[in-house]
């Protein structure tokens, strides 16, 4: 398929600017990394020219000394000399370039000049960039290793990609994935990305049939919908394994690595999530993930079920604990399964999942195929040591009719010289082969989410019979106070208690007699976002002398707000606002400050349907606590929903609005009830670190 990138990524020749005779320069190497690409080469150094050698003075020169097309440039030049290296490259007929050089964007002032200048040339020719500040790219099936890294070129073919943000991580992903038996179609290392982004060489691989899996690996995002509506395109047709840095704090040392912004890690990875790509924690998990998914895939299903036979039981339980710490569901096996397995098994040993076949004898593949036969099995994970006297694992499992027709990863324990051998067998029956207990738990876990994520529900029709908002509700302007934020949530459906505004004392006193006790008192101000630690909130106010106490420290000169106590319940935070990379978010969890600190919240982009939004919940580690724990109220999801799209819809509805946010949103007894709420505007600085 050809594509914008196809210059670039799959070029009818190369011609490298700033090619050098010494061994140590960049251009040396990158020369040298290029010989075996069988298109046509050229190779270009201005200050010293030898034609009788193949290095020309200038493109133009080499374009009319070259059978073949020169369509890739690679710039193995200063910052400073790119731009004009890139100009010419263009108007020598290359469509694509490769800038490795450092020392743009990044750089300071005068970097950000030669930026300025590099992206000023690719705007007006149209030449393709990728980089600058990257060690390059590589395609092993075309034979090309664009990269100044010795040992890419050794790296085998295959059909996993890796885009990477950075040039290295995009060499150490591969070289892994390389040594957990697996080849690469594509690896590219973005660099600074002053043109190619990885959302546009995501859109390439969507097209690319020789691509059945991708590694994504980021630290900023520059254009927050696009990357999405990338990862959303290219997930739909093959899986998309995304690792995102920026767990700790590592913004300023991301920003000094590519000049860019470093954006929210966990909206990254949310949003990620949201698009379909299975994000993981780390390298290791990345790599694991990418060498099952690429050979295997479940159905779409919300609760997999996973079997485990393990020829040693405590590899075997390593695996299960794991998979239950996951969440994965390991069903008991039906009575015909253990019946059967019971007649290929010693009799001490456990069938009803695990299944522990203590030392595997002939019968091993029988088992395997039994146990993955299983009705309530999807997914089967095998352990077993490499011992040739006993069973020949790779064949007993392609007996069995693993891989394709029966999902399954393997681990096959023992010395290196004896796993790859094994190893080598299952891949090339699509049978997923890992190293030990941790990396098939790793595996597992990507196949499942895999399978939940395209097993999401179709949102249900809208009820003809309910009245239909033709257009969301927006935010009214001006600066809006507790008591006009609550108004304007009561307007789109959201409960709040009863109150008074008060302008004096003496309507403190008469709204306490309205409502009864008990009251919560607090200053009425929206400039005052955190009352209670301005000390501007006063609970279980019962008698005038205790309402008298919290008005004297609340102080004079402000208005207050006299509001019914709502009964006990759980505690949530729910909020929207305008995150400066992927716009309008959702962010819901547990509230209170201990909740905060423990970071347990789901986000979501926005707009989001009532129904994608009752699924928000799922997401929090204390979900329990939502589901009737100890007798408590139990969330209705619908509700929840509702009050999330409508929030979102709101935001959306009003470009002034920088975040609204309920907090607490107490789930009672009775339902939901908005405690607190805060409408921040856009022109007021708000930090949402």
């Amino acid at each position: 398929m050809s594509t914008h990138l196809t210059p670039l990524f799959a070029p009818e020749g190369v011609v490298v600017i700033g090619a050098s005779r010494q061994s140590g320069k960049l251009g040396a190497a990158m020369a040298r990394s290029l010989t075996p690409f069988p298109g046509a080469r050229a190779l270009v150094n201005s200050r010293r020219p030898e034609p009788g050698e193949g290095v020309y003075a200038s493109v133009a020169e080499a374009a009319a000394h070259t059978a073949g097309r020169l369509d890739l440039a690679v710039l193995c030049v200063p910052a400073a000399g790119c731009a004009q290296a890139l100009a010419e490259a263009a108007a020598a007929g290359c469509r694509a370039a490769l800038v490795c050089a450092g020392g743009f964007g990044e750089a300071g002032p005068e970097g950000e000049r030669y930026a300025q200048a590099l992206r000023r040339v690719a705007q007006e020719t149209g030449i393709r960039l990728l980089g600058p500040n990257t060690s390059g790219f590589f395609a092993p099936h075309l034979g090309l290793t664009a990269s100044f890294v010795p040992a890419a070129g050794r790296i085998p073919a295959g059909d996993i990609a890796v885009v990477a943000a950075s040039g290295g991580v995009n060499h150490a992903l591969s070289f892994d994935l390389a040594a957990a038996g697996n080849g690469i179609s594509l690896g590219v290392g973005i660099g600074t990305g002053l043109d190619v982004t990885a959302a546009d060489v995501l859109e390439h691989l969507a097209g690319d049939d020789r691509t059945t899996a991708v590694a994504l690996h980021l630290e900023t995002v520059p254009d927050g919908p696009r990357l999405v509506e990338a990862v959303r395109l290219v997930a739909s047709v093959k899986p998309v394994v995304a690792l995102v840095v920026g767990r700790s704090d590592v913004g300023d040392f991301a920003r000094s690595h590519t000049g860019a912004l470093a954006t929210s890690w966990r909206t990254t990875r949310a949003a990620l999530r949201q698009a379909g790509a299975v994000v993981v924690d780390d390298e290791r998990e990345t790599v694991d993930a990418l060498t099952a998914l690429s050979r295997v895939q479940l159905r779409p299903d919300p609760d997999p079920g996973l079997a485990v036979v393990t020829a040693q039981a405590g590899p075997g339980l390593l695996l299960a604990d794991r998979a239950g710490g996951d969440g994965i569901r390991m069903p008991e096996l039906a009575e015909d399964t253990r019946r059967t397995l019971s007649g290929l098994l010693p009799p001490l040993t456990y069938q009803r999942n695990p299944v522990d076949t203590g030392r595997p004898a002939e019968t091993f593949a029988r088992v395997l195929g039994a146990t993955a036969a299983d009705p309530a099995v999807d997914l089967l994970a095998v352990y077993a040591l490499t011992e040739p006297d006993s069973v020949d694992l790779a064949s007993a499992a392609q007996d069995a009719g693993l891989g394709a027709r029966s999902p399954a990863v393997v681990v096959v324990g023992g010395l290196p010289e004896d796993v790859t051998e094994q190893r080598a067998r299952l891949h090339k029956a699509g049978i997923p082969a890992l190293t030990g207990p941790a990396s098939a738990a790793n595996a597992v876990r990507a196949l499942v989410t895999h399978a939940r994520q395209r097993a999401v529900p179709a949102d249900p029709p809208v009820p003809t019979d309910l009245p239909v908002r033709t257009t969301p509700a927006s935010v009214p302007s001006g600066p809006l106070d507790e008591d006009a934020a609550k108004t304007f949530l009561a307007s789109l459906g959201i409960r709040t208690p009863g109150r008074v505004a008060c302008d004096t004392r003496a309507d403190a006193h008469d709204a306490l007699r309205l409502l009864g006790g008990p009251v919560a008192v607090k200053v009425l101000d929206a400039a005052i976002l955190h009352k209670t630690e301005a000390g501007g909130v006063h609970l279980g106010v019962r008698t005038p002398g205790e309402l008298d106490t919290a008005l004297d420290a609340i102080g004079p000169g402000h208005r207050y707000l006299v509001e019914a106590m709502a009964p006990a319940g759980v505690d949530l935070v729910l909020g929207v606002r305008r995150d400066p990379v992927f716009g309008p978010v959702v962010l819901a969890g547990l509230g209170g400050t201990a909740a905060e600190a423990l970071a347990d919240v789901a986000i979501r982009l926005a707009p989001l349907s009532a129904a994608e939004a009752a699924r928000m919940p799922d997401d929090l580690a204390a979900r329990a606590l939502l589901d009737g724990w100890r007798g408590g109220p139990v969330l209705d999801r619908t509700d929840f929903g509702r009050v999330v799209a409508a929030l979102a819809a709101a935001l959306a509805a009003s470009p002034d609005t920088a975040e609204i946010e309920i907090n607490p949103l107490r789930l009672t007894a009775d339902g939901l009830i908005a405690l607190d709420a805060v409408i921040v505007p856009t022109t007021e600085e708000t930090d949402h670190a």
